[in-house]
């Protein structure tokens, strides 16, 4: 079975050079230029650094590479904008010079960074707090005509896992999306991509009924984004660590395929593409 909101869902950037289909799912690369995160931060030592691990995802496969510069890891404090946009600016420049024709998004909250990054060649923003953070985000975006991850976190990274309490995690969710959905759509915007999100304020339990259910969120008419990536899910049920979590990833990014999830968000693309081909096999028979 196939996701529904697959079938006829396109987003074009405001140029229109840039498409997004979801005939077939999609793979987000994760470029991490922190200290930080929770398994690459530091990863870069240069940009040239930052250029060759955009070629090689490219060539495995990414459709869209996701940037970030300000850590979302559980209990991050916030970093400025100044400093965000500082981390950023040089690697977006670069990427979007070097891969043209590749989908840059940028993983930011801040409605300022968003505006800096379309105009240096982001074709896509992907907002871990569903505009709740940023009151002009909702407005920046219908101007920008970009595509929009929506994610759902509750808190801030610094408190989010700090006893994550919901009456029906499923339920709160979903009312979540009718809600900033309806408000994106009253200010004439329509390309939303859905983010449960996966860990932000989630207990594990949480995180695997999302999971179970990813389905009811594409009821909504969006397309869904499942960032599972070598996530403390995995590593909380089998024991293992962001290092050795790899097969863990996989297994969790064949359910949310299997589950409706139109674009995986991933450390690592290859095998990200090799379950969306073997799940795409199995389902076309």
């Amino acid at each position: 079975m196939t996701n529904k909101s697959n079938e006829n869902t396109a987003f074009a950037s405001e140029a229109g050079d840039k498409l997004l289909t979801f005939a077939k799912p999609l793979v987000m690369g994760i470029i991490n230029l922190t200290p930080d995160s929770f398994y690459d931060g530091g990863r870069y030592r240069n940009l040239n650094a930052v250029l060759q691990d955009a070629e090689e995802k490219i060539r495995q496969g990414a459709d869209v590479l996701d940037l970030g510069a300000a850590s979302s890891r559980p209990g991050a404090s916030e970093v400025s904008e100044e400093e965000e946009w500082k981390r950023l600016e040089p690697a977006l420049h670069e990427l979007h010079k070097h891969f043209p024709n590749t989908l840059l998004s940028v993983d930011t909250f801040r409605s300022g960074i968003a505006q800096k990054s379309a105009d240096a060649g982001a074709g896509m923003i992907n907002d871990i707090s569903g505009g709740n953070a940023d009151a002009n985000m909702f407005v920046t975006m219908a101007r920008l005509q970009l595509p929009y991850v929506l994610m759902h976190m509750q808190g801030t990274p610094k408190t989010m896992q700090i006893e994550p309490t919901y009456k029906n995690v499923v339920e709160d969710i979903m009312g979540f999306f009718k809600l900033k959905t309806e408000q994106l759509n009253k200010l004439g915007f329509h390309k939303i991509i859905l983010d449960p999100g996966f860990g932000f304020g989630k207990t594990t339990q949480h995180n695997y009924l999302l999971l179970k259910h990813l389905r009811d969120f594409s009821s909504l008419g969006f397309p869904v984004l499942a960032g599972l990536s070598r996530k403390s899910m995995i590593n909380a049920v089998i024991g293992t660590n962001p290092v050795t979590a790899l097969n863990g990833t996989t297994v969790l990014n064949s359910i949310a395929l299997m589950n409706g999830a139109s674009i995986l968000r991933v450390h690592d693309v290859q095998e990200a593409k090799q379950a969306i081909d073997l799940v795409s096999y199995y389902q076309k028979l």
